[in-house]
């Protein structure tokens, strides 16, 4: 598929902000590397810049590391911590695109994400849900973004080993964001 205008049906150049109450992100990690444990962040943010050439798209994201919910309160204290996330010190991830491309009938998108003040390029899936205007006027797009980061990789390296052999908390973190933006006028 070309990335163009003319190939998003509803595509507008300009500015969309998240809606939260529309969005979420969250991610899931192997535990006991038998089972999966999954949270989310509830305060985030981003913004959409959208241009004449969708490939000039970018993207900046951030969410609050003090907001993080995996729904054990003992869990979020210690991922906040220095053994992960250290959010005294480092209170927000980061993520700014660096390029959009046109993959398959989806995108991928490019950039760099800091987490725990250590900056890698990633590359996320996004498939595109599109354009509709809702019961307040608001023109809104929506996506479905995904990826996997290795967490050691940005110096979320705390980990135990289990008796029966393995490691108490996986490498391979998988993010979801379902995002929901609005366009400013």
């Amino acid at each position: 598929m070309t990335l163009t205008a003319e190939s998003i049906p509803g595509y507008k150049a300009g500015t969309w902000i998240v809606d939260p109450s529309h969005s979420e992100v969250s991610f899931s990690v192997r535990h006991l590397m038998i089972s999966k444990v999954r949270g989310k962040f509830g305060s985030f943010s981003a913004t959409i810049l959208t241009s004449e050439n969708p490939a000039d798209t970018k993207i900046t994201a951030s969410a609050q590391v003090a907001s993080i919910d995996t729904n054990d309160e003992g869990r979020d204290k210690h991922l906040r911590e220095n053994d992960f996330f250290d959010a005294a010190n480092h209170p927000n991830l980061e993520f700014a695109s660096t390029s959009v491309a046109a993959a398959g009938s989806d995108y991928k998108v490019m950039g760099n994400l800091t987490l725990r003040g250590v900056t890698k390029p990633v590359e996320f899936d996004l498939e595109f849900g599109g354009f509709a205007t809702d019961p307040y006027g608001n023109y809104k797009l929506a996506a479905t973004v995904t990826g996997e980061i290795n967490r050691e990789e940005f110096g979320l390296v705390w980990n135990a080993a289990l008796e029966t052999g393995g490691v108490l908390v996986g490498e391979k973190v998988s993010i979801t964001i379902e995002l929901q933006a609005a366009l400013q006028v």
